[in-house]
């Protein structure tokens, strides 16, 4: 479990007992932290973006060292006369979870920070590529990948949806300027009608799903960002959308959760009212959900 810059815990989870704690990994998250880490091979891999510095650190899921810890480098160009960041430095931090995917025979970490999507050697750490996004900060999504590319919302203000194929190594590319001639790193395709800001995105087959946080549900061609359907459902939207068995599921900060059948066609399937509001997004094991509202857990099993 991990608070951020507060700490990161290891527990056994048949005793309960606390096997390794770090409090020392330093991070100014202003606002709170909201990134999740995720486990791949014997590492933990955690993002922190805060007002003063950003980075990504690897540790040791057994005994909690450090084995590698990088760096983000951009230009966030957000220093005023006096030399010091707009705002403290707040829309320098974000909340977004790492994703791994594996491209031909690479294996990359997929981090998206503030005004940036970063991508590094899973094993090393080691900065691959990078697409840079200005118009947007605060990413707090987790990209999703498919089809040889790379999905994901650029984050708050005049935030977009944007589909990236991955470039080589040492490749940095702007988002709003013309790709450079022999470049591999490539926005495919890109809009900013209803992108989420909080909400991930939801990729089946050749079609992406999203809900703006204002509850406009939206279905895209992936290869192509063709609008195939938008919809308004009503409500505020945190929590990701989940699939399965051919519906997808989306949980509103108000606490109503709609059934839509996945595909080309809009057709909503069910409505349930369930608590106090869902921010966080919804857990699955087995045959069995698990969600959390502001303040009850539910396990939904038939």
């Amino acid at each position: 479990m991990t608070f951020g810059a507060p700490g990161t815990a290891c527990l056994d989870t048949q005793t309960g007992k606390v096997l390794w704690t770090r409090r020392d990994i330093e991070c100014n998250h202003f606002r709170a932290a909201g990134s999740s880490p995720i486990l791949y091979g014997n590492m933990l891999l955690l993002n922190f973006d805060g007002s003063d510095h950003q980075f990504v650190v690897a540790l040791d899921k057994q005994t909690g060292r450090t084995v590698w810890q990088k760096q983000r480098f951009i230009d966030f160009q957000d220093l005023g006369p006096d030399g010091q960041p707009d705002q403290g430095g707040d829309t320098r931090k974000a909340f977004a979870t790492c994703q791994i995917a594996a491209f031909g025979e690479q294996t990359i970490l997929l981090s998206q920070g503030s005004r940036a999507l970063y991508a590094y050697d899973a094993a090393s750490g080691a900065e691959l590529w990078r697409v840079e996004e200005r118009s947007a900060y605060s990413g707090a999504t987790r990209p999703v990948t498919g089809h040889g590319l790379v999905f994901f919302p650029s984050g708050f203000a005049s935030g977009q949806v944007l589909a990236v194929r991955p470039g080589k190594q040492g490749e940095v590319l702007d988002a709003k300027a013309p790709r450079p001639p022999g470049m591999q790193l490539q926005v495919v395709w890109k809009t900013n009608r209803n992108a989420p800001k909080k909400p991930s995105l939801l990729l089946l087959g050749d079609l992406l799903y999203a809900i703006e946080d204002n509850g406009v549900a939206t279905c895209w061609e992936a290869m192509t960002g063709v609008t195939v359907w938008s919809e308004r459902l009503g409500g505020h939207y945190s929590a990701s959308p989940l699939a399965a068995d051919g519906r997808i599921y989306f949980f509103s900060e108000e606490g109503k959760t709609t059934v839509l059948a996945a595909g080309r066609e809009f057709k909503k399937l069910a409505e349930n009212q369930l608590g106090d509001g869902f921010m966080a997004s919804p857990a699955v094991s087995s045959e069995a959900l698990f969600l959390r509202s502001r303040t009850q857990l539910y396990r939904i099993e038939e």
